[in-house]
C-alpha cells in the first residue's frame, strides 16, 4: 500500500500519511461503538465534548472520537460516509496545513471533520468559498449534519444588515466568502460604538479553493473608499494627447513586463501640446501622471481581456477566473483613464478609507487551513507566507484519465481551426467536451467559429456566468460543449451523463497553456473525477502570449527546420518541457512579486494595527481621561523640547513662541507667561504646565459634567483618529507609487519605504494628539453629542462640537529662510512645511 501511496503521490507526503495510520485506526475502531447510539445521544456527544474542552483537554487528544462521531452523524443526516482517504485529509486541515485533494473527492465534506472538532471550543469557525453560489450550497448541505450534531450554522453575505450579519459570526460554523469576510473586518474598524461591531476575534478559518484566494487574488486589496474631490478633465485630455502618439516614435512598449513609457519625443510633444516648459517639473507631476496612466488604458489594458464594457461601466475580469469583479474599480486613475479611452462618463477617484490584502487578513486568524486540487506547485509560497505545508491526498479510486501530450501548431489561426474540427468531430460522436480559454476574447472567438459549422454550445465567460452551476452541471451530458474561462465552474462537480463513460468520458480541451501550471491542472482536473474515464490535452501555437513573451527562439527555428506548415501540428515531449519551464519561470516571478508586496503591505499592516487597536481602545474605554491626559503630555513635551533644544543655552530659547503655543494649544481658561517658565529647565517647565492643565481639566468636567465629557472624549478621539488615518492611508499610497525610482541613486526602495513610512507615521501619531489636545481643551461641547463615522470621503454627521479656536499665530513674512523641517516661526508649534510653508 505505502508503495502505491508514493507512486501517487510523493515519497514525503506518503511518510506524512504513514504516521497518520494510527489516528485513522483509532477512528476505525470506535465506528461500531457509535452505530449503537441512538440521535439524541450522538447530539449529546457536542455537549461532552465542550465540557471536557473547557475542563483542559485538548482538541489532539478529542480528534479520534471527534471525527467518529462527524462520521457516523453524516452517514445518518447527509446519507454520505467518510472514506479513509478523507479522514487522512480532516487531519491534515485540524492541523492547519492545505489538503490537496483530487477533483470529486469530496473536499466539502472532508471540512465537516475539522469544522465540527475545531467548533467544540465555541469561538467560531469560518468556511471560506469563492463565491456566494458555494457558500449558500456548502452551508445548506452540511449544515444539516451540523444541526444534527447540535451545532449552529450561519450564512454571512453581502446585502445582510448589521444584526444578520451579527446573529451569522455568532454561530458555531460560518460560511461566507473571502471579500466578505474581510469587508467586514475593515468595517468593523470604522464603528463608531462596539456594539455595532460584527466580527468576533478571528480564530480558525478553513480555506476552500485555497489557492485561488491565497495566491491568485493574494494582490488584491479590499479597499473601501469614498470620493475624493478631483476634476476629471485632465483624464479627457490625456486621453485625447495619447492617442496621436506613433508606436517606438513617441512611447515604447516592453510586452514581457507590460511597460510602457513616453520616449524624449512624446515628452517633447506633451510639453508643445500642454503648452508647459517641462513635463518633469514638480508642477506637472499630476499631468505626467495622468498621460502614463492613459498610455496604460491604451497599450497594456485590452478589452475583453483585462476588462469589458458591461452596461455603460468599466467591469475588471479577474485575470484567474475570468470572473467579472463587479463593484471594483482599478486605483491610482487607471479606471478613469479607461473610462476616457472607452468614450464612457469619467468618474471620480476614490479616496481609500481602509484597506487591507487577502495575504495580511487571513494571516490574523489564530489557526488557518486550506484545501484545492492544485497546491503543490506553490508549495513554498504557502509554507513561506502563511506556514502551511502542502499535503497530496491520495484518491479513493484510482485516476483513469489520460493526458495527452501538447499539440503545437505554427500559427494561433492554424490552432483554432484544429480545435473547432476536433470538437465538431467529439459532437458527432457525442463525448462531452469542456474547452477551456485563457480570456474572454478566445471563448468568443471559438464560439463563433462553432456557429458557422452549426454546433450546439454554452459559453461560460465573465459576460455569462450568472447561470455558471447549472452549465458546468451538465457539461458531462452526451453531445454537451461548454466552452469556460478558467473558472471552469470551480466547485461543482461535472458528472457524467447516460453513456459517456463508454465513449470515453469528458474530453478537456486547452486553447492555451496558462502561466501557472496550476490553472492548466486545474482544467485537467475537471475531468476524471472518482475513477471516471476522460482525456485532457492543449493546442497551442508559437503565437500564443505564454510562447511570445517566455519561450525561446530556439523552439520556434527548430520547428521551422522540421518543416511545420499551419495545419500540421506536432507532439514533442521536448517543446512541452519547454513550456513548462516558461511557467515555472512565471510562477517565480509572481511568487517574488506577491513577497515583494507582502514586504510593502507588512509596513502598512503594523500601522494599521496600532490605530486598530487604539479605535478598539477608545470603544471599550469607559474613562478615556488617562489616555487624553498622556496625548496632552505627549504634545506638551514635544513642544516644549522643540522650543528649549538641549543644544542652545537657555538665554538662546524661544519662550516667547513656546508660551504662545502652549496657549494656543492646551489652555481654555488659564494661560501662562514667558515670565512664568523663566529660569525654569524643560522638566520644571512640562510639570508647571501640565499641573495647570489638569486644573482647566478638572473645570471643564465640572462644567460639563462627567458624563458628557466622557463621551465628548470618545467623540473627539474617533473622529481625530479616523480622520487622520485616512489622509495617512492616502499618502502611504503616493510614497509607494514613486518610492521605485530611489533605486535609480543606488537605495533599497523598500527600507527607503519603511523608513519613510515610519517618519510619516509618527508624525501622523503626533498630529493626532496635538489635534485631540487642542479640541478636548478648546471647544465648547453641546448636550447632543453623536458619534460620526468616515464614510465616502467625510463624515456622516456634522460635529456637534463648535469649535472656537484661538490658536494665536504670529505674523510671517515671505522671505524668511526656514528650511522645510524647521519650527514654523510664526509660533505654531508645527514644521514650516505643514504650516505657512504650504502658503508659499
Amino acid at each position: 500500500m505505502l508503495g502505491l501511496l508514493r507512486k501517487v503521490i510523493g515519497d514525503t507526503d506518503a511518510k506524512h500519511i504513514k504516521k497518520m495510520q494510527k489516528t485513522i485506526d483509532q477512528i476505525e475502531a470506535l465506528s461500531d461503538d457509535m452505530k449503537k447510539l441512538s440521535d439524541e445521544a450522538l447530539r449529546n456527544k457536542t455537549t461532552e465534548f465542550k465540557e471536557r474542552y473547557k475542563n483542559g483537554e485538548k482538541l489532539d487528544d478529542l480528534l479520534p472520537e471527534a471525527f467518529a462521531v462527524v462520521r457516523e452523524g453524516s452517514t445518518r443526516s447527509l446519507g454520505l460516509t467518510h472514506y479513509q482517504v478523507q479522514l487522512v485529509g480532516g487531519i491534515v486541515l485540524h492541523r492547519g496545513d492545505i489538503s490537496e485533494m483530487k477533483t470529486g473527492e469530496g473536499k466539502t465534506l472532508v471540512a465537516t471533520l475539522a469544522v465540527y472538532l475545531n467548533a467544540i471550543t465555541e469561538k467560531g469557525v469560518h468556511v471560506v468559498t469563492v463565491n456566494e453560489y458555494l457558500a449558500r450550497r456548502d452551508a445548506a448541505e452540511m449544515g444539516k449534519l451540523y444541526t444534527f450534531l447540535g451545532l449552529s450554522v450561519g450564512l454571512n453575505l453581502g446585502g445582510m444588515t448589521k444584526e444578520e450579519k451579527r446573529e451569522a459570526y455568532k454561530a458555531d460554523v460560518t460560511y461566507g466568502t473571502n471579500n466578505e469576510l474581510g469587508f467586514d473586518y475593515l468595517r468593523d474598524n470604522m464603528v463608531t460604538y462596539k456594539e455595532q461591531m460584527v466580527q468576533r476575534p478571528l480564530y480558525f478559518a478553513i480555506v476552500d479553493e485555497v489557492d485561488s484566494i491565497l495566491v491568485d487574488e493574494a494582490r488584491t486589496p479590499l479597499i473601501i473608499s469614498g470620493s475624493a474631490q478631483k476634476t476629471t478633465e485632465l483624464y479627457t485630455a490625456a486621453n485625447s494627447f495619447v492617442r496621436m502618439l506613433k508606436a517606438e516614435e513617441d512611447y515604447t512598449y516592453d510586452e514581457k513586463a507590460k511597460n510602457v513609457q513616453l520616449a524624449d519625443e512624446g515628452v517633447s510633444k506633451a510639453e508643445r501640446a500642454f503648452n508647459i516648459d517641462n513635463l518633469f517639473d514638480s508642477e506637472h507631476v499630476q499631468l505626467n501622471h495622468n498621460i502614463n496612466q492613459a498610455l496604460k488604458a491604451h497599450k497594456v489594458m485590452v478589452r475583453d481581456e483585462d476588462y469589458v464594457v458591461d452596461d455603460g461601466e468599466v467591469a475588471i475580469v479577474d485575470q484567474f477566473t475570468g470572473r467579472l469583479m463587479k463593484g471594483r474599480r482599478y486605483s491610482d486613475g487607471l479606471h478613469q483613464a479607461i473610462e476616457a479611452k472607452e468614450g464612457l462618463e469619467i468618474k471620480r477617484e476614490s479616496m481609500t478609507l481602509a484597506s487591507i490584502t487577502f495575504q495580511n487578513y487571513f494571516r490574523m486568524y489564530k489557526k488557518l487551513a486550506g484545501m484545492t486540487g492544485t497546491a503543490k506547485t506553490e508549495e513554498e509560497e504557502f509554507r513561506n507566507i502563511y506556514a502551511m505545508n502542502v499535503y497530496s491526498i491520495p484518491t479513493n479510486e484510482q485516476i483513469m484519465r489520460e493526458d495527452r501530450p501538447d499539440l503545437i501548431y505554427k500559427s494561433a489561426e492554424g490552432k483554432f481551426k484544429a480545435i473547432v474540427e476536433k470538437i465538431k468531430e467529439l459532437h458527432e460522436i457525442g463525448q462531452p467536451v469542456l474547452v477551456g480559454t485563457v480570456n474572454v476574447d478566445t471563448s468568443e472567438l471559438i464560439a463563433n467559429m462553432l456557429k458557422k459549422k452549426k454546433v450546439p454550445h454554452n459559453v461560460l465567460n465573465a459576460k455569462n456566468h450568472e447561470r455558471e452551476a447549472e452549465i458546468i452541471e451538465n457539461a458531462g451530458q452526451p453531445k454537451a460543449v461548454t466552452i469556460a474561462t478558467n473558472m471552469a465552474g470551480r466547485g461543482t462537480d461535472i458528472k457524467l451523463g447516460q453513456g459517456v463513460t463508454e465513449l470515453g468520458g469528458l474530453y478537456v480541451l486547452g486553447t492555451e497553456r496558462h502561466e501557472s501550471r496550476r490553472i492548466d491542472n486545474q482544467l485537467r482536473g475537471r475531468a476524471g473525477r472518482q475513477g471516471d474515464p476522460g482525456k485532457s490535452q492543449f493546442f497551442i501555437s508559437l503565437e500564443d502570449t505564454l510562447m511570445r513573451r517566455f519561450a525561446s527562439d530556439n523552439m520556434a527555428k527548430m520547428m521551422e527546420r522540421l518543416g511545420m506548415d499551419e495545419e500540421n501540428p506536432i507532439e514533442s515531449k521536448m517543446i512541452t518541457k519547454a513550456v513548462e519551464q516558461a511557467q515555472k519561470r512565471v510562477e517565480g516571478n509572481n511568487f517574488d512579486a506577491r513577497k515583494q508586496l507582502l514586504q510593502y503591505d507588512d509596513v502598512m499592516r503594523e500601522q494599521r494595527d496600532v490605530i486598530y487597536e487604539q479605535r478598539m481602545e477608545v470603544l471599550e474605554s469607559a474613562d478615556l481621561r488617562p489616555v487624553v491626559e498622556k496625548m496632552l503630555e505627549s504634545t506638551v513635551e514635544r513642544n516644549v523640547a522643540l522650543y528649549t533644544p538641549e543644544s542652545e543655552v537657555p538665554e538662546d530659547w524661544n519662550l516667547k513662541g513656546m508660551v504662545e503655543y502652549i496657549n494656543a494649544t492646551v489652555f481654555s481658561e488659564r494661560e501662562i507667561t514667558e515670565k512664568d517658565v523663566h529660569g525654569l529647565d524643560s522638566e520644571e517647565m512640562i510639570e508647571l504646565i501640565m499641573e495647570k492643565v489638569h486644573e482647566d481639566y478638572d473645570d471643564r468636567e465640572e462644567a460639563f459634567t462627567k458624563d458628557t465629557m466622557r463621551e465628548f472624549e470618545r467623540v473627539i478621539l474617533l473622529r481625530t483618529v479616523d480622520s487622520k488615518w485616512t489622509s495617512h492611508i492616502d499618502q502611504m499610497d503616493q510614497l509607494r507609487q514613486g518610492i521605485h525610482l530611489r533605486a535609480y541613486g543606488q537605495n533599497d526602495p523598500l527600507r527607503e519605504y519603511k523608513f519613510e513610512g515610519f517618519e510619516m507615521f509618527e508624525e501622523m501619531i503626533a498630529t493626532i494628539e496635538e489635534e485631540v489636545s487642542r479640541y478636548i481643551m478648546k471647544a465648547q461641547i453641546q448636550s447632543n453629542l453623536e458619534r460620526k463615522q468616515v464614510t465616502e470621503g467625510k463624515a456622516v454627521h456634522e460635529s456637534t462640537a463648535e469649535k472656537k479656536e484661538t490658536k494665536r499665530k504670529t505674523p510671517f513674512r515671505k522671505g524668511e529662510t526656514v528650511k522645510r523641517n524647521d519650527p514654523c516661526p510664526c509660533g505654531s508649534g508645527q514644521k514650516y512645511k505643514n504650516c505657512h510653508g504650504q502658503e508659499q
